[in-house]
């Protein structure tokens, strides 16, 4: 059960999500027995969730009290803000508002799920009420377009939630950040700002889209061969940007991958990208000689069914790369990711191909804030309230340093669960709620630290082994107990380690009274002991095990 907290004469924050970790944002704002929710994202799969893609927060808390939910407000169309919607939104059914961008975005998720929601679109810089908060949006900058902060007015004081930004001087696709609308903001009183710490180590600024375009014309021109780029598909300005490239070198962009089609195409319909800007459809990668080709792909973190790592394995059906040829990553390493990144590099260098990266020349910009860019951000709004999210627990610190080092009065650190009261009074954690991970497997969303996906990662680690016993009517053993050794041995199976095995679990339930031999729970957890002690002792393992009993 969720902890009962309704928010009284008071406002709070509570992350669901993305407090203590990059990627799936879930904020709850509380004021006068309401609530408004600000994003909800998708994280994606590592070591920990073997054999699942995608994970999110666990929205049970605030499920319980939907009745009292006044709407959900999206601040951009990046995966880890927008990406759980047609997961969880059945279970909260809330009024959805977002900028005509993100609501192209979302409704096509929405319809590849199968899932009818309103979705009220705002204008940028839009005014509209939520139930008792006075909404209000502010532009700013990202590697998406309509990166929106959004101001929260109620009784108690003004919001700013930041989103996702950067002051980008020149970002190529959409408008430049409301730099007066901030510096009024602060001049209007701001009482709290909850805001991205993602690059709060980075010192300077994060860089402009304009002399990135440089740049990339710059090294597409290096090459003789068949160049493929990648990013995120998310990022309409560096997709121009890679045409862009294609042209000056003489070379043809082609679209390589389902999401960035999907975004090429919510970018032509809200006028981000220009109907007759070229870029041509993955089939045609085939007919391009190699010096005229130029692959933008999805898959910049190594997603397994992202384009790149397909071209890579050599089994896309369309595009194919061999020695000579070059890969630009056009991205940085989403923390946790360095692995799958890093087989599809080995595998494209294993075959001779050039691999350019952010660690090797300057061929990507973050849509982060870098150092100044937050210190900028506090000077203009000046908060009397610091609360860092978007960040590891390293990041969150940091930026509380950072924000007192700027003269805020208060900074205060959350992690997800934890309930903020911004006021009246002292900034201060008054309570938690129950939060957690759902994960997304096979179509069904379950418990990311239940009991099903801690025996996955056992078994990942240590195996599984299976034992069947055959007992009769006189509750004797109609026959040898039946193993099956899982990831334990090399060719499947060793006799003599079966005949031991078998030996033990005979002796385990033979030295059973007559009494406990009816009991299937005492039966099964004495073959349990017995096989768990074998394979310690033999193999060094405690695999899973199962005992599975038949009764003549």
């Amino acid at each position: 059960m969720t902890d009962p907290i309704v928010p009284g004469d008071e406002l709070l924050f509570l992350a669901l999500g993305g407090a203590g970790e990059i990627g799936m944002n879930l904020g709850l704002y509380g004021t006068k027995g309401r609530w408004l929710m600000i994003d909800l994202g998708i994280a994606f799969g590592d070591d920990e969730t073997p054999g699942v893609d995608i994970v999110m927060p666990d929205p049970a808390f605030i499920v319980s009290q939907r009745d009292r939910l006044d709407g959900l407000i999206l601040t951009h169309a990046h995966e880890d803000h927008i990406g759980a919607v047609p997961y969880l939104w059945p279970q909260l059914r809330c009024p959805l508002y977002a900028t005509p961008f993100t609501a192209e975005i979302l409704r096509l998720k929405l319809a590849e799920a199968g899932v009818e929601a309103p979705i009220t679109v705002v204008p940028l810089s839009g005014e509209f009420t939520v139930g008792p908060f006075r909404i209000e949006l502010v532009t700013l900058t990202h590697s998406i377009p309509e990166p929106n902060a959004v101001v929260i007015r109620t009784d108690f004081g003004t919001v700013l939630h930041t989103g996702d930004w950067k002051f980008d001087p020149d970002p190529l696709v959409g408008d430049l950040a409301d730099m007066e609308g901030l510096v009024k903001l602060g001049g209007d009183g701001i009482l709290a700002m909850i805001c991205d710490s993602t690059n709060v180590f980075q010192p300077g600024t994060s860089g402009s889209e304009a002399d990135l375009r440089v740049r990339l014309i710059e090294i597409v021109g290096r090459y003789e061969n068949r160049v493929a780029m990648t990013s995120f598909a998310s990022n309409i300005a560096r997709i121009e940007t890679m045409a862009a490239a294609a042209a000056a070198n003489g070379r043809r962009p082609v679209i390589v991958g389902r999401a960035l089609v999907r975004m090429v195409e919510a970018a032509r319909r809200t006028g981000y990208l220009s109907g007759d800007l070229e870029l041509l459809d993955e089939s045609a990668a085939r007919n391009l000689p190699r010096r005229e080709a130029l692959l933008i792909c999805t898959g910049s973190q190594g997603e397994p069914r992202g384009a790149l790592a397909r071209v890579a394995a050599g089994n896309h059906p369309h595009v194919a790369l061999e020695a000579g040829d070059a890969v630009i990553f056009s991205s940085r390493i989403i923390p946790g990711n360095e692995r799958p990144i890093g087989r599809v590099v080995n595998r494209l260098v294993k075959h001779g191909i050039e691999v350019v990266t952010e660690r090797t020349d300057f061929v990507h910009v973050s849509g982060h804030p870098a150092r100044d860019e937050l210190i900028r951000m506090y000077q203009m709004v000046r908060p009397k309230i610091a609360v860092p999210v978007h960040g590891e627990p390293r990041h969150l610190a940091e930026q509380a340093r950072l924000a007192k080092e700027c003269q805020v009065p208060e900074a205060v650190v959350v992690e997800n669960g934890a309930v903020l009261r911004l006021a009246p009074g002292k900034a201060e954690i008054t309570g938690r709620v129950e939060s957690g991970r759902l994960a997304v497997d096979g179509g069904r969303l379950v418990p990311a630290e239940g009991e099903m996906l801690r025996e996955r990662r056992r078994m990942t680690f240590n195996g599984g082994a299976v034992a069947t016993l055959v007992i009769d009517s006189s509750l004797k053993l109609a026959a040898e107990p039946e193993i099956s050794l899982l990831g334990l041995l090399e060719n499947g199976s060793d006799a003599p380690l079966m005949r031991e095995v078998a030996r033990e679990i005979r002796a385990a339930f033979e030295g059973l009274p007559e009494d406990q031999r009816e009991d299937d729970a005492a039966v099964r957890e004495a073959a349990r002991r017995a096989l768990r002690r074998v394979l310690n002792q033999t193999l060094g393992r405690k695999p899973v095990t199962q005992i599975h009993l038949v009764r003549l």
